[in-house]
């Protein structure tokens, strides 16, 4: 496949032809940053992994050459961090069995840019290869910028695509901002409490992240825990780990819904729920 950009890669674990590694993908994750797909989609990694009927495809939208970083990596230059950031990610990918990662290398400029239209059209030609029953992408109350870009180019991707062609189910995940707050009843939760150790370690492969001030193991992991434990308050814990997700299939379902205002009403609803509840107490 060619890319907008020179330097995107395509990275193929198990060294299957081309073709045919992306065309058995069911579960795809599209990310910011190196490391965002192993936050955020751990549920479509653990639904396929060693499944052969199911498989895992990852896409991280930027070059990763803006992360901050300090010890070991404090001195290295954007053009030195870019390539661990792809060697990250490339372990990552094969340690967790993925059908295929894509490392399509923009800027986060061009992906924050609403003028920019390259990342829809790299995302449309993976959308057409791999045809995934299932996308996880950014939720769209995250609050860095550059995930809300890119859950605006996949929302774009998608709708371009005939509705026999769109992918089954979309999802926002959770990286920065948690989905805790969303009423349950709104609320997407995964049941992600099996290979505990492999989440563990797939976090923990991008030592350049953790290694340079941000314990994303610790807190990932921390999070999930911490989901399953208080997602319900009058019961025992029916999962070890959980991850939340915002449903956003209705807005691939139809074009004329509003993303903003699809959110602001999920927002809406909570700040309801929140003031019913102490109008009741009071």
């Amino acid at each position: 496949m060619k890319f907008s950009q020179s330097n995107a890669q395509l990275y193929i674990p198990d060294g299957a032809p081309e073709a045919e590694a992306l065309a058995r993908t069911t579960h795809l994750a599209i990310a910011a940053h190196q490391d965002d797909i192993e936050i955020m989609a751990v549920d479509g990694i653990l639904e396929a992994f060693g499944q052969p009927d199911k498989w895992f495809t990852g896409v991280v939208m930027t070059n990763g050459a803006g992360s901050p970083r300090s010890g070991v990596y404090g001195y290295y230059t954007d053009e030195e961090m870019r390539h661990v950031r792809v060697i990250e990610q490339k372990k990552a990918a094969f340690m967790g069995g993925y059908a295929a990662q894509f490392l399509l290398d923009h800027p986060s400029s061009v992906v924050k840019d609403p003028a920019s239209m390259a990342p829809s059209e790299d995302l449309i030609a993976i959308l057409q290869a791999t045809r995934p029953e299932i996308v996880y992408t950014h939720n769209p109350a995250d609050k860095h910028d550059t995930h809300i870009g890119v859950i605006m180019k996949t929302l774009a991707a998608i709708r371009s695509l005939p509705k026999e062609e769109r992918p089954r189910r979309l999802y926002g995940c959770e990286v920065w901002r948690d989905l805790d707050w969303m009423l349950d009843e709104d609320k997407i939760a995964f049941d992600v409490s099996r290979y505990e150790n492999m989440q563990m370690a797939l976090v923990a492969i991008f030592d350049s992240q953790i290694s340079g001030g941000k314990r994303y193991d610790l807190a990932t992991m921390g999070r999930r825990r911490a989901n399953a434990t208080y997602y319900a308050s009058h019961a025992t814990d029916m999962a070890h780990l959980m991850t939340f997700a915002m449903d956003l299939t209705p807005l691939i379902e139809d074009d004329e819904l509003d993303l903003t205002e699809y959110v602001m009403a999920h927002i809406q609803r909570f700040a309801d729920d929140v003031r019913g509840r102490l109008a009741r107490m009071s």
